[in-house]
């Protein structure tokens, strides 16, 4: 008696799945049974079925767009923890190549070390296919098929990550083009001395002096900022690197070479050269600040080539895949899953 009483209830129940009316999707319009939605979504005391996780995403991040006459549910207490709303745009994280401890939400300098820090890569596959319609772009799918709307057949739209703009790579380039033309001047009258005849009218005395600082001031001060801004980060952080080092010696050499210029009255004679002359260093400073700028875009240039890299890499991955079930003896096809770490 109790296993007929069973029975029936459980074929009364699969005939109540069987009539329930099918929901309408309210992103891309399609018909979908409850007991077979993707997902669903209760917004202003209704629930919403939906045919793909995708129209879910949509209708989650703005519901007022595709049901325009609801006004937004007000915030009810609910006893589990709150769960985060899903943006489609997460927020970028950086961190140092040495240093992967260290993450921030901004682009800059590691504390520790100096070095630029670096967008955390996105293991997502680099490209994938998209189904769109063409007279109903609010359809959406993932594998080709018709619209649900007008019957027309989906079109296929490849979505590629675009690489982004490096701003420390671009900031870097910026410096170091400006500063090499300030620097070149320098360099040439600098060592027009050591080889005679080769500048007929070169300037000497106190004129090269004010040369010298108008076009190094710029290249040390402006160009050279990072490397003190890292410098003194270091020092607060008491973990001294390179950039303690670039900015030690380019802000000493400029710093003697300005007092040197404004004020050589104050060097006694055993200072001065043999036309009593304060030898001065911008050239050093600005050169080796220019160097060193240079191997800045240099090595930016080579991680983001390498981030690229990896990227193109990880789009190389296959989109379907055939899965072969122990003991069932055949094969069942699927797409394929990324796994993110």
């Amino acid at each position: 008696m109790d296993q007929r009483r069973t029975a029936q209830n459980s074929l009364s129940a699969a005939d109540s799945r069987k009539a329930a009316p099918a929901a309408k999707d309210p992103v891309c319009g399609m018909q979908v049974k409850p007991e077979k939605a993707s997902g669903k979504y209760e917004h202003a005391g209704q629930t919403y079925f939906f045919c793909s996780q995708h129209c879910l995403e949509k209708f989650r991040a703005e519901p007022a767009k595709y049901v325009p006459d609801s006004s937004p549910a007000l915030p009810t207490a609910s006893p589990g923890p709150p769960r985060a709303s899903a943006s489609p745009d997460a927020e970028p994280q950086y961190t140092c190549p040495m240093h992967p401890e260290v993450r921030q939400p901004n682009p800059g300098a590691c504390p520790k070390c100096g070095m630029a820090l670096e967008k955390v890569i996105d293991l997502a596959p680099a490209t994938r296919t998209e189904f769109l319609c063409p007279m109903h772009p609010e359809v959406s799918r993932e594998e080709p098929g018709a619209c649900p709307i007008c019957g027309m057949a989906l079109e296929p739209r490849l979505l590629t990550h675009e690489e982004e703009v490096n701003p420390e790579l671009v900031d870097m380039t910026r410096r170091f083009w400006v500063s090499l033309i300030l620097t070149a001047p320098i360099f040439f009258l600098a060592m027009s001395a050591m080889f005679p005849g080769l500048l007929k009218h070169r300037p000497s005395g106190r004129v090269l002096h004010w040369i010298e600082l108008g076009l190094a001031t710029p290249v040390v001060i402006w160009g050279g900022f990072p490397f003190f801004e890292r410098a003194y980060m270091s020092i607060v952080n008491r973990s001294l690197n390179m950039f303690t080092l670039i900015a030690t010696g380019t802000g000493a050499a400029y710093l003697y070479s300005l007092v040197a210029a404004l004020f050589s009255n104050l060097f006694p004679v055993s200072y001065r050269g043999p036309n009593g002359e304060v030898p001065v260093y911008f050239e050093a400073a600005a050169t080796i600040t220019t160097l060193v700028l240079l191997g800045q875009v240099l090595e930016l240039r080579a991680r983001s080539r390498t981030a690229s890299a990896l990227r193109t890499l990880i789009g190389l991955a296959p989109k379907k895949a055939r899965l072969r079930r122990e003991g069932t003896g055949g094969w069942s096809r699927g797409r394929a899953m990324w796994m993110s770490p």
